[in-house]
């Protein structure tokens, strides 16, 4: 149970949720007139690198295939 708590797979899913979580954020953070530019460039950049990260970790789970 505690392993499947840890799997690469369950880390997946959780980054995808935060990444689906910032882009809401960002949405709304962008429609307001008072957004500030630099928390916006902050939350862009989390989510980049989020995105990363989720790159990476699909790479290691399904390689591709040699040609």
């Amino acid at each position: 149970m505690i392993d499947n708590l840890h799997s690469p797979q369950r880390l997946l899913i959780e980054l995808r949720m935060e990444h689906a979580d910032l882009d809401s954020a960002i949405d709304r953070f962008a429609g307001e007139q008072s957004a500030d530019d630099l928390s916006l460039r902050r939350l862009k950049k989390r989510r980049l690198l989020l995105r990363d990260q989720i790159a990476r970790l699909e790479a290691e789970l399904d390689p591709p295939e040699p040609a």
